[in-house]
This record gives structure tokens, C-alpha cells and sequence, in this order.
């Protein structure tokens, strides 16, 4: 039998990375050294927009509050054409949004202005299965939490 079949897992031979790269001619560092100087980002990069370029940015910048209005931001009908993951997640967001904020009946007529559903049909092609899905379970939930308010809640029981 060969001795060095028999060595089983302390046979093993471990090297050190640098000396294998050195050996092969390979520039690439050993794992968790530290890099070479002219491998190190310069801080400009980080800092590359200058001050005044920042302060126009900032000038213009204005702060997005939701507040239960993204709905009013989407344009129906959707269109027949496919639509895009985010505009289906604007879709989502709005209802889920209305949700949220316990207009559950605001949130179930815009399932159905989104799905546009006349007779069980669904008229917005374009929407892919898991997004039409979704927003029919929102409109299910919807619906639910909204006859659940009309009811008068028993808190002894």
C-alpha cells in the first residue's frame, strides 16, 4: 500500500497562498492581506461631487412623505401593452398603502379599477400572474377588513 494513501486526513498538506503565487508567477495577494499601495482607491473617488454640484443637489431635493396617495399617482387603465416591475410594484405599493392605512374599501374599488374585472374577466393582459394574484388577494382582504368594521365588535366575549 502507498504511505501516503494511509496518511488519510492528517495527510493533508497545507501552503500558504503567497507561496503558491509567487511560485506560479501570479500578482494576486494572499487572502486578508493587506493590499499593495497602488491597489488602494484614492479618497477623491469617494468624494468625487465637488461642493458646489452638492449644494444644488440639496437645494432641489425635497422630501417623499407617503401618506396613503400613491394610488392617485398611478394612471388607469393600465393599457394592454406588458407592463413593467415598477410600475406592477407601484401597483402593489398603492394598494398595500391603503391597506396600511385602513381604507379598506378605498383599497378593494382600486384593485378593481386596476384589474378593470367585468364579469370575472380580468381586462389588464399585461400584468404577470404573481402581481394579479397579489392585488386579487389584497382586494380579498379588502373586502373582508371592510365587513368586518361595518359589524359591531364584542370586546367581553
Amino acid at each position: 500500500m502507498d504511505p501516503d494513501l494511509d496518511a488519510g486526513l492528517f495527510g493533508i498538506h497545507l501552503s500558504d497562498s503567497e507561496d503558491g503565487a509567487r511560485a506560479n508567477g501570479d500578482a494576486e495577494p494572499a487572502e486578508g492581506a493587506p493590499p499593495k499601495r497602488d491597489d488602494r482607491r484614492v479618497s477623491s473617488d469617494r468624494t468625487a461631487q465637488s461642493e458646489e454640484e452638492f449644494e444644488a443637489v440639496r437645494k432641489g431635493y425635497v422630501v417623499k412623505v407617503e401618506n396613503g396617495e400613491i394610488w392617485k399617482t398611478i394612471k388607469l387603465p393600465l393599457g394592454t401593452g406588458r407592463i413593467s416591475k415598477p410600475d406592477a410594484q407601484a401597483l402593489l405599493h398603492a394598494v398595500e398603502e391603503l391597506y396600511f392605512f385602513r381604507r379598506y374599501a378605498e383599497g378593494a374599488r382600486f384593485v378593481r379599477a386596476v384589474l378593470g374585472e367585468s364579469n370575472g374577466s380580468s381586462s389588464a393582459p399585461g400584468l404577470d400572474d404573481d402581481t394579479g394574484k397579489l392585488l386579487r388577494y389584497y382586494e380579498k382582504r379588502c373586502n373582508d377588513r371592510s365587513k368586518e368594521g361595518e359589524k359591531p365588535v364584542d370586546t367581553l366575549r
